[in-house]
């Protein structure tokens, strides 16, 4: 907590009602955040209300400020050339500052015999020869990728000549993505030539290289060289049909930009996908670390990373809402010298493209929490779905099984990130119930679930950011208004199975959702409800074992209900009973030396 909140306060509560920027300082006089305000006084001071719900980032910064200063403009427009300025001048710690782990790239060709072309991210081989350096990682990956697939350039780590005929040819060359080097039926003269047209369709395009080939082929004809001019011919066919796949949007008059946000908990990332003349041709990837609102976060970085480029597009396609949109387009506008438009595709190719865009945010951000791909978009889908403020990031699912009117149970999993978090599962005898009633029993186990979360019991010190119970609307209202009085401020929501007992929709507040068409959210529902099930019914057959086995032993002379389940709580298993000598079983059952023989006799003989 900061103690100087107050103080903070107050001077927030003289502010101006006038558009501006305010500049929050640390204790040392640093400046740790810049911000523009549309009203200063409304903005500034809503950092500062004991009330205020802050996320994580946000929190954090309230933390260390120890003063703000600020600069009235005259229009909010006004306001916003300023923040991007100070931000750029100042590098505040808690403003988005855009890092991308692609530095400069190269094109490196080996200085071989047989030479290599490849992509490099610095210059280590002094032999060698380098075009570059390219801004683009992306473009310089593809580009050489493009030029061994065409040129039908090997890609192996086999040495030539050294191994010219050393073991058969590889896979590439039976699918006719390499010549064959390693065969020995081709010279280094015949080789370098190739790798010569292959860095001049790098440098020059595809345009360029087919025209000059054509030119060569016609030439190998005339000489009657038909072999060389069937490989010539090959290698333009290769060119028309990579430009052919680039063109993926139809018109390639279209330049446009895609930008699409991944969340996980309280991390964030960003993917921007360019396209210019219908062609993709780069691709950056941003970690902006802790998250916040989505959609300030968006404009946030649209504004940032826009204001350090030369090259902005007519349309901007971005996946959700944009804070101030109209606000950043006057500034795209102004700084570009031509209209922009940005827009959210909700159908058609443009949905089908931000959706690609979508998913290299999500494995980008995947790679920084440990989690794939498929898990981060399963929790963003679900978050959407369900309209959750955040995506959840910590899941509690629950399960009641029956087994007859006196052998209800309860269990609780966990799933943390899309995983199952089994340290943190939890078993519920359902104590205070009479008969079976699914909704009395899911309500005593919750409420006991939470009156230990309210107790400071550590085992369930945590609140999770999502419940799931195992049942209907019936299941939700029966246990949504019981936490509510409690204090739990946590989303309820249910899993619905169909007549199959396949998850089919979740269920809140009345109404159902179906899920069956987002296939990520329907897949970790549909896992969540089957672990829920499975370890309550896994819980219940121990139980009923435990039971079954207590039962038997009590037809041994002086064991009754007590002495049965003393053992079996102590022995646990029916292997173990099996195993336990006479003196460990008088022992644990506390009885004498012949009923402790007699019992083992008839383990040995029944178990």
């Amino acid at each position: 907590m900061n103690k100087r909140i107050s103080y903070l306060r107050g001077k927030a509560n003289k502010l101006t009602t006038s558009p501006g920027v305010y500049l929050m300082k640390d204790r040392a006089g640093k400046i740790i955040y810049i911000g523009k305000a549309k009203v200063l006084k409304n903005r500034v001071i809503s950092y500062f209300r004991e009330s205020a719900n802050h996320d994580n980032k946000v929190r954090k910064m309230v933390s260390n400020v120890h003063d703000f200063d600020f600069i009235v403009t005259g229009s909010e427009f006004e306001a916003l050339l300023l923040e991007c300025s100070m931000i750029k001048q100042y590098r505040p710690k808690y403003n988005i500052l855009l890092k991308d782990d692609k530095g400069y790239s190269y094109i490196k060709i080996s200085n071989e015999e047989y030479p290599r072309i490849t992509a490099e991210k610095n210059k280590s081989d002094k032999n060698a020869t380098y075009l570059g350096p390219y801004a683009s990682s992306y473009a310089v990956k593809q580009a050489v990728d493009e030029a061994n697939s065409i040129f039908k350039l090997p890609t192996c780590t086999r040495r030539f000549p050294q191994e010219f005929g050393k073991g058969r040819p590889c896979l590439n060359f039976h699918i006719k993505r390499c010549s064959g080097i390693c065969i020995g039926n081709t010279t280094s003269e015949e080789y370098k030539k190739v790798i010569d047209d292959a860095l001049k369709y790098m440098q020059g395009g595809s345009e360029e290289s087919v025209k000059r080939l054509t030119a060569e082929m016609g030439d190998a004809s005339e000489n009657l060289d038909f072999e060389r001019a069937a490989k010539i011919r090959d290698q333009i066919s290769a060119i028309q049909r990579i430009a052919d796949t680039q063109q993926v949007i139809g018109d390639n008059s279209k330049s446009f930009d895609l930008i699409a946000l991944s969340t996980n908990a309280n991390m964030a990332s960003i993917a921007v996908i360019m396209y210019r003349n219908g062609k993709l041709v780069d691709k950056d990837d941003f970690f902006l670390g802790d998250a916040y609102k989505q959609s300030q976060l968006r404009a946030d970085f649209i504004t940032n990373y826009y204001s350090g480029k030369d090259d902005i597009p007519r349309r901007i396609l971005v996946d959700d809402d944009v804070d101030d949109m109209e606000l950043i387009e006057q500034f795209l506008r102004e700084k570009s010298g031509h209209a922009v438009n940005i827009h959210i595709p909700q159908r058609g190719e443009g949905l089908k493209q931000i959706m690609l865009a979508k998913a290299n945010a999500s494995e980008y951000l995947s790679l920084k929490v440990g989690r794939t791909g498929k898990e981060i978009t399963a929790l963003e889908e679900l978050s959407t779905l369900l309209g959750l403020p955040t995506t959840p990031e910590y899941i509690e699912a629950y399960d009641v099984s029956n087994l007859g009117e006196t052998a209800v149970v309860g269990g609780m999993v966990v799933f943390k990130n899309g995983r199952p978090l089994k340290s943190d599962y939890k078993r519920f005898t359902i104590k205070d119930v009479v008969g079976q009633d699914d909704y009395a029993s899911m309500r005593e186990m919750l409420s006991r679930r939470f009156k230990r979360y309210l107790d400071s019991d550590e085992s369930f010190s945590r609140l999770p950011d999502l419940i799931l119970v195992d049942g209907g609307k019936g299941h939700v209202s029966a246990v949504e208004p019981m936490l509510r009085k409690m204090g739990i401020d946590v989303p309820v929501f249910g899993m619905v199975k169909d007549d199959r007992h396949r998850t089919r929709a979740i269920a809140h507040s009345g109404e159902e959702i179906s899920i069956t068409s987002f296939r990520s959210a329907f897949s970790l529902v549909t896992r969540i409800q089957d672990e829920a099930h499975r370890f309550a019914i896994s819980f219940q057959r121990k139980r009923h074992n435990k039971r079954t086995y207590e039962l038997e032993l009590t037809k041994v002379r002086g064991i009754g209900d007590k002495k049965a389940h003393m053992l079996i709580k102590e022995f646990k298993t029916k292997a173990a009973l099996k195993k336990a000598t006479v003196e460990e079983l008088r022992k644990a059952a506390k009885v004498g030396k012949e009923v402790a023989k007699e019992l083992h006799d008839f383990i040995a003989e029944n178990f």
